[in-house]
């Protein structure tokens, strides 16, 4: 599809119109059903790219990348039926084949079967729009080069389960198509055991509780997950388990247990119930949302983020049965350095304001 040809687009994309002498290369096409009534092309376009917001379309439009049978067209062209809608882009088709890189890796365990890797992060786990060099699985290739059966571009093998870029810890990757099969009924039947540390902003009433709802896509940014009634039919079901570690007053260390892996689902889940992760700007985080107004306590805050300038969560164990042996696997990761320096950071914040 031409999601991720928008999503690259809009990044390097000014309103402008092409060069009408420019070689232009074919990146996605449609042809508009029979009996379709006339829609405006943005909007008709929106329903089906699914991860694309109508504002990028309506961009690629207005410079000239979409053509509707061989000739560009305004985001206004209303479509009617048999026209053949065209993704025109100046440059050819990205090549998404996965090749090796020699980018370090921190293996907690390895054997025949399966890898378990702590991610940094910063990282991102699998080439996509924008980032189709330095992730993850490039290294994860790299460090398998030799392993012949292993071919990183086969589906049936590598990652398999993911975590966000800016979030850190671990991942298990599975060499060999049993493996990924063995372990993918167990995140599917949810008899993995997965829990992230995270900051969050304000203070709990309960030490402990229980976060249902759907996970759909936000319809007003398509980057950020949002939360449904999960009797709305619409998104994902998911369900979070969080219990308090250590208190600082405006903001809490908490320990998340996933009964669910959505897209985003500890972000959007501690968002939804007012406690949005320390440092993720995408949900809020980075606005000072509770404590005090002195310059002393805003200078404090923007230490805190330059400290740990991502998200505060981290995916700290791990633990599922190997898919050969049947033993149980657990694995457990310290907190990596930025998120350990935040943490007594806030400590001896509160410890100075007791004292």
């Amino acid at each position: 599809m031409a999601e991720k040809e928008l999503d690259d687009i809009n990044n390097d994309m000014n309103d402008e119109e092409l060069d009408g002498e420019q070689q232009l290369y074919e990146h996605f096409r449609l042809v508009v059903d029979k009996g379709q009534e006339p829609e405006r092309i943005d909007k008709y376009l929106f329903v089906r790219m699914q991860h694309s917001s109508r504002n990028r379309i309506q961009k690629a439009a207005d410079a000239g990348f979409i053509h509707v049978n061989d000739r560009p067209v305004k985001s206004s062209y209303k479509v009617r039926p048999d026209d053949v809608i065209t993704l025109m882009l100046d440059r050819p088709r990205h090549d998404n084949t996965i090749t090796a890189e020699d980018i370090p890796l921190n293996i907690v365990y390895e054997d025949g079967d399966i890898m378990v890797v702590n991610k940094p992060a910063g990282l991102v786990v699998h080439p996509g729009a924008g980032n189709f060099h330095g992730t993850l699985i490039n290294a994860v290739a790299w460090h398998l080069r030799n392993m012949k059966s292993f071919d990183p571009n086969d589906p049936e093998v590598g990652l398999v389960h993911r975590i966000d870029k800016d979030t850190s810890g671990l991942l298990v990757v599975a060499k060999t198509p049993e493996a990924k099969t063995g372990l993918g009924l167990q995140f599917f039947n949810k008899t993995t055991h997965r829990s992230y540390n995270a900051l969050v902003w304000g203070n709990f009433t309960e030490d402990e509780g229980r976060i249902e709802g759907n996970i759909a896509r936000d319809p007003h940014d398509r980057l950020r997950m949002t939360v449904f009634p999960p009797d709305s039919g619409i998104g994902k079901s998911a369900v979070t388990h969080y219990r308090v570690l250590e208190r600082f007053g405006y903001v809490t260390l908490v320990e998340c247990v996933l009964e669910t892996g959505r897209t985003h689902q500890i972000r959007a889940h501690m968002k939804h119930i007012g406690h949005p992760l320390f440092g993720d700007e995408r949900y809020g985080g980075t606005e000072i949302l509770r404590g005090q107004r002195s310059s002393t306590y805003k200078a404090f805050i923007q230490n805190c983020f330059k400290i740990c300038p991502r998200q505060a969560l981290h995916a700290r164990t791990l633990g599922f049965v190997h898919p050969r042996t049947g033993k149980q696997m657990d694995f457990t990761s310290e907190l990596p350095e930025d998120m350990s320096k935040l943490l007594d950071k806030w400590r001896t914040f509160i410890n100075g304001s007791k004292a």
